[in-house]
């Protein structure tokens, strides 16, 4: 098997051609595409460390449009060089960045305008897909498949492979300082989605955004349950062998006790039995799939993302029906409103 993305603390993403350059004024109400059968654009969310100018993501959007001729890929980035994108990926307030995305893809002429959209996260990018979806959806986004996301968050951070990365020992010495302090919190992005259960108070009073969009907290939140029931699909891919992320089984939304390691899945856990985010729901309707493939973490072939783009992200008659298509008109005024 040929690895074509490396570990998420080497850059190895790339923006693709298409990504605009930049973004248009918001409008009061968006034109509505007319094409009656097609692909939906795909917008990708890379993870800590990468950028969006990175050669890996170049070609994982060149082979969208391979198997599925006329995707128009949107790649994420936060800041204005491949230098503060992947800054963003280690220090910033992941609910900032949150609400800049929105923006991004609520003011994009080609996302803006689609009926709805596709969406593909690596690692972390894709518990903050899940995110925007949960707090804005427009553009509504249809599928959503992750690879190795830490959906229910880390319980340990990756050390620092390279002894000249002052970005990543800097990361290193704020955890050091205190993950649960509102400095860090704020500042260090695999912080806030940092989940040891046994620090589950300590991350239920202080997480500023994993236990958020996980609707951990008392008080739910029903519109992230109401989005997230939208979807058509959510694909939570996992790798086997994959040490980076602790732990792996986060992927899948699982609880692992990591004194005697016991795992305890999605389904026996009381966010699925009580439906906080809506993931029974998306069970109980055929639309939840939990992938596991060999690799390390973020390590896999051509062959692996050619299938998830043909069962996920293939053409759709546009022209009739798109279930995320409610509430579009509300999810643009959202947008509106945050500017």
């Amino acid at each position: 098997m040929r690895p074509i993305i490396s570990l998420p603390l080497i850059p190895i993403l790339s923006q693709l051609a298409l990504h605009a350059a930049a973004l248009p004024k918001p409008r009061s109400a968006p034109d509505v595409i007319t094409l009656e059968k097609g692909p939906l654009p795909l917008v990708i969310w890379h993870g800590l460390g990468d950028d969006y100018a990175n050669d890996g993501l170049k070609h994982v959007a060149n082979l969208a449009q391979e198997v599925n001729p006329g995707t128009y890929v949107h790649i994420i980035s936060l800041g204005d060089s491949p230098t503060t994108d992947r800054e963003a990926t280690f220090l910033g307030d992941l609910n900032a960045q949150m609400d800049e995305v929105c923006k991004q893809l609520g003011t994009e002429q080609i996302l803006s305008t689609a009926p709805a959209v596709n969406a593909l996260g690596f690692s972390q990018g894709g518990q903050f897909l899940r995110g925007y979806i949960e707090r804005c959806n427009f553009p509504p986004v249809r599928n959503l498949v992750t690879f190795g996301s830490q959906h229910n968050g880390i319980a340990s951070f990756q050390a620092c492979n390279s002894t000249g990365d002052w970005l990543c020992k800097t990361g290193e010495a704020l955890l050091r300082w205190g993950r649960w302090s509102t400095f860090v919190q704020t500042r260090f992005v695999p912080a806030q989605y940092f989940r040891d259960p046994r620090e589950l108070d300590q991350y239920l009073a202080y997480s500023n955004f994993l236990a958020d969009i996980n609707n951990e907290r008392p008080s739910k939140n029903l519109t992230y349950k109401e989005n997230m029931e939208k979807l058509n699909k959510f694909a939570m891919y996992m790798f086997e062998e994959d040490q980076t992320m602790v732990p792996k089984e986060s992927a899948h939304f699982a609880e692992v006790n990591m004194t005697d390691g016991t795992v305890t899945p999605l389904k026996g856990r009381m966010m699925f039995k009580e439906d906080w985010i809506g993931l029974r729901e998306l069970d109980q309707n055929g639309k939840l799939d939990f992938k596991t493939i060999p690799g390390a973490h973020m390590q896999f072939t051509d062959a692996t993302l050619r299938e998830v783009f043909e069962e996920y992200f293939g053409s759709i008659e546009l022209g009739d029906h798109v279930d995320v298509l409610e509430n579009t008109d509300a999810g643009m005024q959202k947008v509106l409103s945050n500017e």
